[in-house]
């Protein structure tokens, strides 16, 4: 039959996609743009000079936040509009991020090369080398790249389990259950299983660091040494840090030699954290081992707090001595064998009660003597220190009445104390170098000037705060997210990068990036207190026949450890 016969046509079988190489990526358009912007704000001006090394980690991590932040907005939007993919950006938006990206990345690194000249100008730090730039760039890419990867390893494994349970539950249920449960179970595991191992982990390792001995600090053979002869406390229990505190110092022929006069053994007295069982324990065997050596028979005892690890600035020590020729009795103890920065945030109501119980432990031996026959007592303590070597005292007026002086430097913003006196400063007096009743009592001292600043009359007892313009661990403050803060919009200090500007949230980041490399900076600068003490406590104490030559004489001597 013609035209009966039915004529069909081949179809071709359906074609699948070839596989990707397996180096071949994806990145989303807004993600990308706001990963650029992320690692562009994290090149804006801060507090401190960044190595290369560093830069790179802060903006890898930055950008792949901002990406991560980026992806997650676009799938945030699409999930409450209800559609299931997002159309992809064109050709053209690419090609003009391409442009943008690559002019503004090059525009942001010369903006951080004049402003990183700017800092390391002021602090007396070489300037970065024309292959350093290259070398950050680098890094940043690597750090970013692994980041975003990890990123998308988490994204795919979502995807996954969402495909797995769409099988007995709508798409969009099961996207919520599974991102909830992620979430639920990572929550789980970072406060449970995470943190507990890991803090099980960093204990056992600077609880191994504690046990270390250094052969450049033998035991003491002297008896007014803690872990010395007739000691109540032994060598092996004070620590790594407190073994150095207590075999560090001036010997009694140095200190007679800058003196010209024949001096005495400095007393001091130290406890560990595994010398006894808990806090108050611990302090009050502090307080009977500066009795046992004839501490309280000295012309100065001086309390001083440590960091986590145990750790005193020898500069502070040293220069007390110096200043009396060995007449002192400094006093301590351990309270935590973490890190400053660690302890400050898990431990930091140990430092609390560490500097209240060695305090009030010595006061009530001081007491107890007749009052013609009581030694000076003063207090001192550096970043976390300073914090615990405030909270005997809550108000500067129970400081003032109790003790006989004292010397903190780069405060903390927990600190009781410095926070009033800086919140409620007299008119006209910057943040950074603030001036409180005049400086009846307290003056706030970032170079050696300072100390004559106001010119009104400097009354007795003193109490001196050493803070640099550039210390990040003194200005971090969570309210710097929100807020912009008085150091920044009053007249900069004397270190700060003219160019620093507050952005939200940017600066509170930048500062805290600035918090890991506080110490890398000359003395003067950031968190280096050394040189300066000299003249703190020779204001703070006015010892007999010290004069300013005695000061100057004796700076360059100082050293952070000995």
């Amino acid at each position: 039959m013609t035209g009966a016969l039915e004529t069909t046509e081949e179809v071709p079988p359906e074609t699948t996609p070839a596989a990707e190489a397996w180096w071949v990526r994806h990145y989303t358009f807004f993600g990308t743009a706001v990963g650029l912007v992320f690692l562009w704000f994290s090149l804006t001006p801060s507090l401190l000079p960044r190595g290369p090394l560093f830069q790179g980690l802060v903006s890898g991590a930055a950008g792949a936040i901002g990406y991560g932040l980026g992806v997650f907005g676009v799938w945030l939007v699409r999930y409450m509009r209800s559609k299931d993919t997002s159309p992809p950006a064109p050709r053209w938006a690419w090609l003009a991020l391409v442009v943008v990206g690559i002019l503004g990345t090059i525009g942001m690194i010369v903006w951080f090369h004049v402003w990183q000249d700017d800092v390391r100008d002021l602090m007396g730090v070489p300037r970065l080398g024309f292959w350093d730039h290259p070398l950050t760039a680098v890094l940043s890419i690597v750090v970013l790249f692994v980041l975003v990867e990890i990123g998308q390893a988490v994204g795919k494994l979502v995807r996954y389990l969402t495909r797995q349970l769409n099988r007995f539950a709508p798409p969009r249920v099961s996207a919520v259950v599974v991102v909830v449960l992620l979430v639920a179970l990572s929550i789980a595991l970072l406060n449970g299983v995470v943190v507990r191992f890991a803090m099980s982990t960093l204990n056992n390792t600077f609880e191994t660091v504690n046990d270390e001995t250094d052969p450049d600090f033998p035991a003491p053979t002297s008896r007014l040494r803690s872990g010395g002869p007739e000691s109540l406390v032994s060598w092996e229990s004070l620590g790594h840090q407190g073994r150095i505190f207590v075999a560090a110092g001036p010997t009694v022929e140095e200190l007679s030699a800058f003196n010209g006069a024949p001096a005495v053994e400095p007393i001091r007295a130290y406890a560990g954290l595994n010398s006894a069982d808990g806090i108050k324990a611990t302090a009050e065997l502090a307080a009977r081992e500066l009795v046992r050596t004839g501490g309280l028979d000295r012309d100065v005892v001086a309390v001083a707090t440590t960091t986590g690890t145990g750790w005193i600035n020898e500069a502070e020590a040293s220069a007390l001595e110096y200043m009396y020729n060995g007449d002192t009795a400094i006093v301590s103890m351990q309270y935590s064998f973490l890190p400053s920065w660690l302890s400050f945030l898990v431990d930091k109501e140990n430092a609390r009660q560490a500097g209240q119980a060695l305090f009030e432990a010595v006061d009530a031996l001081v007491r107890e003597m007749p009052e013609a026959q009581r030694p000076k007592v003063v207090v001192f303590g550096e970043s976390l220190g300073s914090f615990g070597g405030e909270a005997p005292f809550l108000a500067l007026n129970n400081l003032v009445a109790r003790t006989d002086g004292a010397l903190f430097s780069g405060p903390t913003f927990n600190n009781t104390i410095w926070t009033e006196l800086t919140r409620t400063r007299d008119a006209g007096s910057p943040m950074w170098l603030p001036i409180y009743d005049k400086g009846e009592n307290v003056r706030f001292v970032a170079r050696p000037e300072n100390l004559g600043r106001p010119e009104e009359p400097w009354a007795t007892p003193r109490a001196v705060y050493l803070q640099h313009a550039s210390d990040p661990i003194a200005w971090w403050n969570p309210d710097l997210l929100f807020a912009e803060p008085d150091w920044l919009k009053e007249p900069r200090g004397y270190d700060v990068s003219p160019r620093m500007q507050w952005i939200p949230v940017v600066t509170f980041l930048q500062v805290s990036a600035d918090m890991a490399v506080a110490v890398d900076v000359p003395d003067g600068h950031g968190h280096v207190y050394v040189k300066d003490v000299a003249n703190g406590w020779a204001a703070v104490l006015q010892p007999p026949g010290w004069t300013p030559a005695k000061t100057e004489k004796l700076r360059p001597i100082l050293h952070p450890d000995d």
